[in-house]
């Protein structure tokens, strides 16, 4: 009996490894002519190792294992219950959003980025990490000094490009490569013929996501849960997002694996988007997350299969999400108009409300795109890509930037990101102090620490920091050092998990120079797990309170990565210098970081 085990195991293996030569050759064959019609040359294998990082945009630690005890995440408890990978949490820092986790990930900096959404009081500029201007003025300031972790390699749906040699989809280099921009006539229908599987299941997934979205938000709204109205540009956004992009960007990181690139990072953002309209544990972003999963379970897969470079597999996510109720829905007003009654009523306020950043970043991928596609058609085929960009140019503006000086003519300026708002006055060009604030408003201090939508203020008064709420102050060095002596009443930051890591994010966040001169954070709940936002979401992030801090690595157990010292995104990046021999020029700076992850 055992020998007929033995030798029947031995057949199987014997099918199985002809099978595997068999897929070998086929994706060999096939991944060929796709690099060659999209002018991909093969690469060189150097002998480095390379990596595979894929981010989960918006999963926090705590809701990623809640989604696998739930079945939403197969493949990734598979990997876990193999024993294969680690999963571990990790502190983003303030503020919590993509931007400055990018940042500190990719270029082991993120100073100066106090927001998503942030105010320049000498120039009188709006900055908003959508604006393809913008994201690029930041990483040519980030990349000074420091060496990106995917030179040499891709980027794909991200808003940095960490020095990548090929970026598609990505802010940070915007006009700079597009996807379809080497394919011409008809390049097209044999990309089509050569992933016929692929292009059928691309449509089909589309429609079905089009109806799920419209019956989803005809669900919310009869049961009252939904955030804001129907309309037409979001089901459309969804679309492109959670299905055409994320079976591209997948694709591209398969040609990848294939051409032997030694970095790959690409980004998914269908949960996040998801997530801030129905909830972060809501199953409409569980089912976003479960197809996420199956990407990576294909990508994983033709890792294995197609071995042309040691690739580690690195599963991250760049914050959480934390359950909101959003300003206006539950007081009626805008955060903006709350500053102004109470600076008055007769201040100048420009806040602006500007368009989810999802919608944004896909309308400004789409476009371009689109733009080369009809490029490389001949009339009047050229006619269908021109009108469908119109289309989405029409609903979805590809900024938020407001007219020259209008922010500048205002006296009072409110740039809101999640739960997190900096509130700049333009009495004068430099940061003004707390006590300065209080003569020019008398009211104003007082009656934002009384408004029950607001959780504590942060200020600058003499150099140091002063953080407070209607129950206490706590006054901080610029290092965020407690000073002796210096709490009044309760701490302000008592219901945090962590209010001296806090406290440090905040001095930190506050001693930047565009920071506003009052920082206002929503009023969070330990006990709900819930914090006002001040923008229309329910589920947010980029403040502090509840899992929106919170991130994940998921990574192969060998690697022995510990992630639990980490303070900040930026204390990730030496982990990928070190194991990947990434050349940095400032060596010392990045020795510090290695010795002193803090």
């Amino acid at each position: 009996m055992k020998r007929i085990v033995v030798f029947l195991g031995n057949i199987l293996r014997t099918l199985l490894d002809l099978l595997a030569a068999i897929l070998g050759i086929y994706y060999t064959t096939k991944y060929a002519a796709l690099a060659r019609r999209l002018g991909l040359p093969r690469l060189a294998s150097e002998g480095r190792r390379g990596f595979i990082a894929i981010q989960i945009d918006g999963l926090s630690c705590d809701h990623l294992r809640t989604a696998m005890a739930r079945g939403y995440a197969p493949y990734l408890s598979r990997l876990l219950r193999r024993g294969e990978f680690s999963l571990q949490p990790w502190r983003v820092g303030l503020p919590s959003n993509t931007p400055a986790a990018q940042a500190g990930i990719m270029f082991g900096n993120n100073e100066d980025i106090p927001a998503f959404r942030w105010y320049e009081k000498r120039s009188g500029q709006t900055m908003v990490c959508s604006l393809p201007g913008v994201v690029q003025a930041i990483q040519e300031r980030l990349s000074r000094g420091a060496r990106g972790i995917l030179r040499g390699g891709s980027s794909y749906m991200n808003l940095f490009d960490g020095d990548a040699s090929l970026a598609f989809f990505t802010l940070s280099a915007w006009n700079r490569q597009r996807f379809f921009e080497r394919v011409r006539g008809l390049g097209f229908l044999l990309l089509f013929l050569l992933n016929p599987f692929r292009t059928v299941k691309t449509f089909l997934l589309a429609v079905w996501e089009y109806l799920t979205d419209l019956i989803q938000r005809a669900w919310a709204a009869w049961r009252r849960r939904t955030p804001r109205p129907f309309g037409r540009v979001f089901p459309f956004m969804r679309v492109v997002s959670n299905v055409i992009l994320r079976e591209i960007q997948t694709f591209a990181v398969l040609l990848d694996i294939y051409r032997g690139v030694p970095a790959i990072y690409t980004t998914y953002y269908g949960y996040d988007e998801v997530a801030h309209q129905y909830g972060e544990l809501s199953k409409p972003a569980l089912r976003a997350l479960r197809a996420i999963d199956a990407r990576i379970r294909q990508i994983d897969t033709f890792r294995r299969r197609v071995p042309t470079c040691a690739y580690d597999l690195l599963i991250l996510s760049d914050h959480g999400m934390t359950a909101a109720r959003p300003f206006r829905t539950f007081f009626g007003q805008s955060l903006g108009e709350l500053l102004r009654a109470l600076a008055g009523g007769r201040a100048a306020l420009y806040e602006g409300l500007g368009a989810a950043y999802h919608e944004v970043l896909q309308s400004v991928y789409v476009q371009g795109e689109l733009e080369a596609i009809a490029g490389n058609l001949h009339p009047p085929l050229d006619r269908i890509p021109r009108h469908l960009g119109t289309f989405i140019e029409r609903r979805m503006p590809l900024g938020e930037e407001p007219p020259p000086d209008l922010a500048r003519a205002t006296d009072l300026v409110v740039r809101n990101s999640g739960p997190l708002s900096h509130v700049y006055f333009n009495l004068r060009e430099e940061p003004m102090d707390l006590n300065e604030l209080m003569v020019y408003y008398p009211s104003l201090i007082a009656g934002l620490l009384a408004h029950p939508g607001i959780g504590w203020l942060a200020a600058r008064q003499d150099g140091q920091v002063v953080i407070m709420n209607a129950r206490g102050m706590r006054v901080l060095s610029p290092r965020g050092d407690l000073l002796e002596g210096a709490v009044e009443g309760e701490d302000p930051l008592a219901s945090l998990e962590d209010p001296h890591w806090a406290a440090r994010q905040i001095a930190r966040v506050a001693g930047f120079a565009n920071s506003g001169d009052l920082i206002l954070m929503g009023h969070y709940d330990p006990e709900k797990q819930s914090i006002v936002c001040f923008e229309e979401q329910w589920a947010c992030h980029g403040g502090l309170g509840g899992l929106q801090g919170q991130a994940f690595l998921m990574a192969p157990a060998d690697l022995g990565w510990d992630v639990s010292a980490v303070e900040q995104a930026t204390d990730i990046y030496p982990f990928f210098v070190e194991r990947y021999a990434i050349p940095v020029p400032a060596l010392e700076r990045v020795g510090a970081l290695c010795s002193n992850p803090s």
